[in-house]
């Protein structure tokens, strides 16, 4: 594989995950207007519930896509052994983050605490997504049948709490913020089909534009590469310019900040 060529980043991945952050944030502000009582919305249902699935999914899609890029650029110059642990570090970083979340939801909010995130997810996926990398159509045959799987299960109710990263949650569950393996690991597994269709070898198999020096693509790309810094300090600083602007005057409610912080992908 060519050095240089395996550095090179590919602008339309970016810019997906960048325009899945701005859905993202632009949800949350809603949410953040309807909250403090400036607009009155309905964001749970319809059309915004849809929108936040589709953020949801695009963003996780391409967890899959990254995946196999990321494996691409080091399968001939790491070991077995050393790719897996790679991805190994990487998923325990990404979890770890979400026990952070996990702590900071179990002190303000023990009616709700995420157990099993967005962050939970992706770290775990991460790992467990390793001995699928290098496959295709078995990854989108298997893929669809945990997301069919996620979806029938959706309705069902078990009496433990063990099963809950599946899928299987009591009928008395709450939480702010759930993504379980099913159906959403389906996902990944459809990423890593893509990303092993379209970019096989590291190499672009479409056609596209070179669009991404216009400044509205280097934007949202610059997102896409931050993703992670963007989703864990967006919120307070919409609340804050919320403050700014003298669109909410009450006092400060620290509980809300940690509250609503998760929300954006509750289902």
């Amino acid at each position: 594989m060519d050095y240089k060529n395996s550095k090179k980043r590919f602008w339309e991945v970016d810019f997906l995950r960048g325009t899945a952050i701005v859905m993202m944030i632009i949800f949350h502000f809603l949410y953040d207007l309807d909250y403090f009582g400036v607009l009155e919305l309905n964001l749970f249902f319809g059309f915004w519930r849809y929108f936040a699935y589709a953020t949801a999914s695009i963003f996780i899609l391409l967890v899959g896509v990254s995946l196999t890029l990321s494996y691409s650029k080091t399968v001939k110059e790491k070991t077995g052994k050393e790719l897996f642990t790679k991805y190994l570090f990487r998923g325990i970083k990404i979890f770890s983050w979400g026990i952070v979340i996990t702590l900071i939801t179990f002190m303000f909010l023990p009616d709700g605490v995420i157990l099993f995130g967005v962050l939970h997810l992706i770290g775990i996926c991460v790992i467990l997504a390793y001995p699928f990398i290098k496959y295709t159509c078995r990854n989108l045959v298997i893929g669809i049948l945990f997301i069919l799987t996620g979806l029938y299960i959706e309705g069902l109710s078990f009496n433990s709490m063990w099963l809950l990263f599946l899928g299987l949650r009591p009928e008395s569950f709450h939480t702010y913020d759930y993504f379980p393996l099913l159906p959403w690991f389906g996902v990944v597994l459809v990423g890593i089909f893509a990303g092993n269709i379209l970019y096989s070898g590291y190499k672009r198999k479409f056609g596209i534009p070179e669009i991404s020096n216009f400044i509205f693509i280097k934007i949202l790309c610059f997102s896409g590469r931050h993703s992670l810094l963007i989703y864990l300090i967006h919120q307070p600083i919409l609340v804050a310019l919320l403050y700014l602007s003298g669109a909410v005057s009450y006092g400060f409610n620290i509980d809300y900040l940690f509250r609503s912080y998760p929300e954006v992908f509750e289902f």
